[in-house]
């Protein structure tokens, strides 16, 4: 196991910037999840933590070690990608065992760790199957047995999950949670699915364009983001934003009632009420029914859109309106210009 320290990481590729002065800790035995959309730089990141890429400027350390000028093999991380990169001409045991026999470690020892990992992922039946007999899950398994074997201080995993079906999806990833309790390591993770991040993350980093909007715990992302962005990115659904001209009631908000202010509510924090109590009112647009919940889309009479989650929605039609409110502590405040919490 081992810490991670990134100082004001910059990444161009050409005269395109991609990062820009990125500062983390991560601490030894954490798991750190990068999220963000498409293109915000949390892939690209985790390559220079490989040394995959080379940062145009700034310093990486792993433990007590800057690896700047380090190999990828020297770095003493492992790294799980999106595709499996299985040699399917070998089998599981092989597979697993390759990176061993390259570097000349001991049969015996080979063997010894292979069969440990193997244990641990559930994988000992499968050591003799070849990779064309395993299914999706199977295989990302084998991929992380091949990352464990090697015995790193630092796991790196690069959308382990992107091509698996949902029930899949699911089930790797409470893999991947109980590996890190088991094992106590290191493992910092990117993906572009907020729910992955939200209960496989100790602390979080939310990217956007090469920058780190926020860094913390899933709660604290949740309770109090930073900004519309985190507000808008971390919970499904996403964050309503109201403009004051929108709210009905505003003896709810007096502390903070100027022209600046937008107003942030979670859907499943509104509550259906008397007029007279209302915070926000809506006319019915759509309800999606999905068993245990139902989301409810409406709009206010200014034409802004809004999502509520409630937990029957048999009785609501298309067409009704409907007010709602919400306790003082669930409504955040953010400056309209800027986004930034106040």
């Amino acid at each position: 196991m081992a810490s991670v320290k990134l100082e004001n990481i910059h990444k161009s590729f050409g005269d395109q910037p991609v990062l820009h002065g990125i500062d983390l800790d991560i601490g030894d035995g954490e798991f750190v999840v990068f999220v963000g959309p498409s293109g915000c730089g949390k892939s690209t990141l985790l390559r220079l933590i490989a040394g995959l890429e080379t940062s145009n400027q700034g310093s990486i350390s792993i433990g007590d070690k800057v690896v700047d000028d380090t190999a990828p093999s020297k770095r003493g991380v492992a790294m799980v990608f999106q595709s499996y990169a299985l040699y399917p001409h070998m089998s599981v045991y092989n597979n697993m065992a390759f990176g061993l026999k390259q570097a000349k470690t001991p049969r015996k020892e080979i063997r010894q760790r292979v069969e440990e990992a193997a244990n641990i992922l559930g994988l000992n039946d499968l050591l003799k199957r070849s990779p064309k007999e395993l299914s999706g899950g199977q295989r990302q398994r084998v991929a992380i047995g091949r990352a464990i074997v090697r015995e790193p201080e630092v796991f790196l995993f690069d959308e382990p999950l992107s091509n698996l079906d949902a029930a899949l999806r699911t089930q790797t990833r409470l893999e991947i949670s109980r590996l890190h309790q088991r094992l106590e390591s290191t493992m910092i993770y990117v993906t572009h699915d907020q729910i992955e991040a939200m209960t496989l993350a100790d602390r979080i980093v939310v990217l956007r364009d090469g920058r780190v909007e926020q860094y913390g715990t899933p709660l604290e992302l949740y309770q109090s983001p930073a900004n519309t962005f985190v507000a808008g990115f971390i919970g499904s659904p996403k964050m309503n934003f109201f403009n004051l001209q929108d709210i009905e009631n505003h003896s709810n908000i007096a502390s903070q009632n100027n022209r600046g202010t937008l107003i942030g509510v979670r859907s499943e924090h509104l509550k259906s009420c008397d007029d007279s109590q209302a915070l926000i009112t809506g006319t019915i647009e759509l309800t999606e029914q999905l068993g245990e919940y139902s989301l409810v889309y409406l709009k206010t009479a200014g034409g802004q859109s809004f999502t509520v989650k409630v937990n029957q929605a048999e009785s609501l039609t298309s067409g009704t309106r409907i007010s709602f409110s919400a306790k003082p502590e669930h409504i955040h405040h953010f400056d309209a210009e800027s986004g930034l919490r106040v």
